[in-house]
């Protein structure tokens, strides 16, 4: 089944999936560093990088939530799609409870409750993500009818005139 959100012959949510998924891992990254080296410029960086990040997934969430809303009810992909959508809901409240918690602090130095968001949000976020690659690798969601080996080009005429 194809996406209905879609550039340039692709699908829109996994094009922007990764920009927040790499800053919310990255600010897990300079929380620990933070943690080990009690350096100021880490925590300042954390509390960016969800920031930036929870706006990129309340974004790519946009596009998700087209996509989910074309699959066929009573589907396995259905429920899938249900599941990795809420859990991302999830991830992402945890991550601005996290940043939250920071705001009022010194320095945005994040407090147990808000490393304790964020760990939970990435753990939580490997989990989703692999219910996204479920859903296109098992389930085939997003991949078009003539998808293949030697598929031509999503920009060329003859994949245009097939409609994929």
């Amino acid at each position: 089944m194809e996406s209905r959100a879609k550039s340039m012959g692709h699908a829109i949510h996994p094009i922007l999936i990764v920009f927040p998924l790499g800053l919310l891992a990255t600010s897990v990254i300079f929380d620990i560093l933070y943690l080990i080296t009690d350096r100021t410029g880490f925590q300042v960086s954390a509390a960016y990088t969800i920031a930036a990040g929870v706006i990129g997934g309340l974004v790519a969430a946009v596009f998700g939530l087209i996509d989910w809303s074309a699959i066929p009810a009573g589907t396995r992909a259905k429920r899938v799609g249900a599941v990795h959508g809420l859990g991302n809901v999830v991830v992402l409240v945890l991550f601005a409870v996290s940043w939250l918690l920071r705001r009022g602090a010194d320095n945005w130095d994040p407090n147990a409750g808000a490393l304790v968001c964020s760990f939970a949000g990435i753990v939580l976020a490997g989990f989703t993500g692999w219910l996204g690659g479920e859903l296109v690798e098992r389930l085939g969601m997003s991949v078009t009818d003539g998808a293949g080996l030697n598929a031509p080009s999503s920009l060329s005429r003859r994949a245009r005139a097939r409609g994929a």
